[in-house]
């Protein structure tokens, strides 16, 4: 049964195949502003090499705290991958706290599910496992936002509890009880 880990170095072939999916179908372009797609520009070309890996994997956790370099307009967050043995199946990130931007456009926590795993209930379980850990963080209740034409990802929040707040151009905002 899947379960939410820290990030692990032992996932790692599972991790570059599920990254090499997200690749294929147009993650990591330019355009993609998502965490994942900024992961893939930054460090996809490193990836493959265990030691780089384990770094990256350090880094992730290393955004959980307070005094970690970031850049500007980042926030201290917490990284949980799902995982079922050695088979990563996605990830989400929760915010410790918002900006304005992440207010209006990110919100809180974002999930990705690879390609290969989407439509069977991974995004639905992986939030619902992660609402405690943003309780915990004093995030409660949680700012998710998806896009308009993305039916999934409302699904998934809906599923959750999210309460329907507005649309910011492109963006639904949803506030999700963690408590």
């Amino acid at each position: 049964m899947p379960q939410l880990v820290p990030p692990t170095p032992d996932v790692h072939a599972s991790f570059i195949a599920a990254m090499d999916e997200f690749a294929e179908e147009g993650r990591g372009d330019p355009a993609d502003a998502s965490v994942l797609g900024r992961e893939l520009r930054l460090n996809g070309p490193t990836w493959r090499e265990p030691g780089a890996f384990e770094q990256f994997v350090e880094g992730l956790i290393a955004q959980e705290r307070e005094e970690t370099p970031r850049p500007d307009g980042f926030v201290p967050s917490t990284t949980l991958w799902w995982v079922e043995g050695d088979a990563f199946i996605g990830r989400i990130v929760v915010r410790h706290r918002l900006t304005q931007w992440l207010l209006d456009v990110g919100g809180h926590i974002g999930y990705d599910v690879r390609p290969s795993a989407r439509g069977q209930g991974h995004a639905t379980r992986i939030l619902n496992a992660a609402l405690p850990t943003a309780r915990r963080l004093g995030v409660d209740p949680a700012l998710l936002t998806c896009d308009d034409d993305n039916i999934a990802s409302r699904k998934v929040i809906e599923a959750n509890g999210g309460v329907f707040e507005d649309q910011r151009g492109v963006k639904l905002r949803y506030w999700v009880p963690t408590s």
